[in-house]
C-alpha cells in the first residue's frame, strides 16, 4: 500500500476498534451491530484494500448511506465475497500485494459486469490506472488523500446508477414476458374466435339451407293443387337465379329473387280451384281479374316477416310490364325492380314450355322468340339479353344419375332429383348431401311406408 490515511482529527476511534474484527465485519451485540439492524441495506458496496485502516476510513465515510458494506483485505478475498454476496459497488485500492486493484476490477467486470467499479489510486500510479480504466472499464477513479464528500457522492451515484440499470433489465424482462404472454393470449384469442368463427358459418350454412328447404317444401305443397303448376316455382326460381348473377347483382339481391322465384305464384292459394285448373288464355273476363289479383295477394302474405319485404315486393310486381301496360300497379321501365323485371322473363317462359298460357306447351326455341318479339315492351331488353343467352347457351357436362336403392346408399351422396313422397310431397331437394343419420331416416321411412325407393343418385362427369 503506498498511502496511508488516517481518520480526520476529533473521530472516536473506539467504534471503529470495538465494533469491527480485524476484517472489518460488524462484531455482534455492538452499538455498531445494532445500528447495522435498524438501518435499510438498500444496496452494497465491497470496499477492497490491505490496509485495515483504510477500510475502516471507508466504512466510516459511508456510514451515513443507505447501504451495507463488505470489506476485504486483498483480491482474492474480494472474489470469494463476491461469490458470495450481491454487490452493487466494488471500490478497490490500485496497489495491493499479489493482485492489485486494476486486475482485481478487470475480473469483476468479465464476471460481474453488472457491478459498478471504482479505483482509488494517487498520482505516482496514473499510467496503471488508465490502464485499469482500459481493462476494467471502471466508472471513476478518485485521487488519494480522497475527499469525503466526493467519495460518498461518488459511491452513491455509481450504486444509484446500478440499481437503475438494474429495474431497467427487470422492467425489459417484465415487458418481454408480458409481451409474450400478450401474443400467447392473442395466439388463442384468434384460434378461438377462428373456431367460433367456423361454428357460426356451419351453424349459418344450415341454418340457410334449412331455411330454403321449408321454402322449397312450401312452393312444392302450393303447386300440388295444380298438375299445370307442378314445379314450375322451383325452375323459375333456378334460372332466375342464373340471370341474376349473370347481371351482378349483389348475393342478397339474388337470395331474394330466387325465394321470389319459389313463391311467386303463393297468392294462388286464395283462388278457387276452378280458375287454377284453366290455362290462363282460357279465363273469363271475371276469371282474369281475380286472377290478377294473385301477385297482391301474395305480397300481403309476407305482411309479417320484416326480413323478406324484398321478396314481398318482387311478388307484388313480377306481372309489371316494361312499357307500363302490366299489372297491378302500371309501373314502367326501372321503377320496376329490377328482380321482378328478371322474373317476368323467367315466369313467361316457362309457362310458354309448359303450356299454362295457352294450353299448348311451345319449345324451347318458340318460347325464345315470343319473348324476344315483347323486347321493350312487356320486357326490359337487357334482361331478355341476358336470358336468351344463359338459355342459348353450350349446354355443360351435367352429372349421370344412377339409381341407388336405400340399402346401398352411403354418406356423402348426393341426390341428382327431388325425392317425392308418393303424394307429391317434397321430401328431400335435388343437390342435398346425405349423412349417415338422414339415410337411417330414409331407410325407415321406406319400411313404414312399405315402397320400395329408388333414388337418383349424381354421379360427378368424367373430367
Amino acid at each position: 500500500m503506498d498511502t496511508t490515511i488516517l481518520p480526520p482529527a476529533g473521530t472516536d476511534t473506539t467504534e471503529a476498534t470495538e465494533a469491527t474484527d480485524v476484517v472489518g465485519n460488524v462484531v455482534p451485540g455492538t452499538p455498531a451491530a445494532q445500528a447495522a439492524a435498524s438501518a435499510s441495506t438498500g444496496w452494497t458496496v465491497l470496499c477492497v484494500d490491505d490496509e485495515p485502516s483504510i477500510l475502516s476510513a471507508l466504512k466510516r465515510v459511508l456510514r451515513s448511506e443507505d447501504c451495507k458494506v463488505l470489506q476485504a483485505g486483498s483480491g482474492t478475498e474480494a472474489l470469494a465475497l463476491l461469490e458470495q454476496h450481491p454487490v452493487d459497488v466494488v471500490v478497490s485500492d490500485m496497489r495491493m500485494p499479489g493482485m492489485d486493484g486494476a486486475e482485481l476490477l478487470a475480473q469483476v467486470r468479465a464476471r460481474w459486469p453488472t457491478t459498478s467499479r471504482i479505483l482509488l489510486t494517487g498520482y505516482a500510479d496514473m499510467k496503471a490506472t488508465i490502464a485499469a480504466i482500459n481493462e476494467g472499464q471502471i466508472y471513476r477513479y478518485i485521487h488519494k488523500p480522497w475527499d469525503e464528500t466526493e467519495l460518498r457522492l461518488t459511491v452513491r451515484q455509481a450504486a444509484e446508477r446500478q440499481m437503475l440499470e438494474r429495474e431497467r433489465n427487470a422492467l425489459q424482462a417484465l415487458t418481454q414476458l408480458q409481451n409474450e404472454e400478450l401474443r400467447s393470449l392473442n395466439t388463442g384469442l384468434e384460434l378461438r374466435v377462428q373456431e367460433r368463427t367456423s361454428e357460426l358459418r356451419q351453424a349459418n350454412d344450415l341454418l340457410r339451407r334449412n331455411y330454403l328447404t321449408s321454402i322449397k317444401i312450401f312452393s312444392n305443397l302450393m303447386e300440388l293443387r295444380s298438375g299445370v303448376l307442378a314445379g314450375h316455382g322451383k325452375r323459375c326460381a333456378h334460372l332466375a337465379r342464373k340471370v341474376a348473377t349473370a347481371m351482378g347483382m349483389p348475393e342478397d339481391a339474388v337470395q331474394d329473387v330466387f325465394v321470389a322465384g319459389l313463391l311467386h305464384d303463393v297468392g294462388f292459394m286464395a283462388l278457387p280451384d276452378a280458375i287454377m285448373s284453366k290455362p290462363v288464355g282460357k279465363l273469363t273476363a271475371a276469371d282474369l281479374a281475380s286472377y290478377q289479383r294473385h301477385p297482391t295477394l301474395g305480397a300481403q302474405s309476407f305482411m309479417a316477416l320484416d326480413d323478406h319485404q324484398a321478396v314481398a315486393d318482387l311478388i307484388r310486381t313480377h306481372h309489371e310490364r316494361f312499357d307500363g301496360t302490366g299489372y297491378p300497379g302500371q309501373l314502367q321501365g326501372e321503377q320496376i325492380p329490377l328482380g321482378s323485371r328478371i322474373l317476368g322473363v323467367v315466369d313467361t317462359y316457362d309457362d310458354l314450355t309448359h303450356g299454362h298460357l295457352t294450353g299448348v306447351a311451345l319449345t324451347e326455341a318458340e318460347a325464345r322468340t315470343l319473348l324476344q318479339h315483347g323486347r321493350g315492351t312487356q320486357f326490359d331488353p337487357e334482361v331478355i339479353d341476358v336470358f336468351l343467352h344463359i338459355t342459348q347457351a353450350e349446354k355443360p357436362k351435367v352429372a349421370r344419375l344412377e339409381p341407388v336403392t336405400p340399402e346401398h346408399l352411403q354418406p356423402g351422396m348426393a341426390l341428382g332429383k327431388d325425392l317425392l313422397s308418393k303424394e307429391g310431397v317434397l321430401l328431400l331437394s335435388a343437390g342435398h348431401v346425405l349423412s349417415a343419420d338422414m339415410i337411417s331416416r330414409i331407410r325407415k321411412y321406406e319400411k313404414t311406408e312399405g315402397l320400395n325407393l329408388t333414388l337418383d343418385i349424381r354421379v360427378p362427369p368424367p373430367q
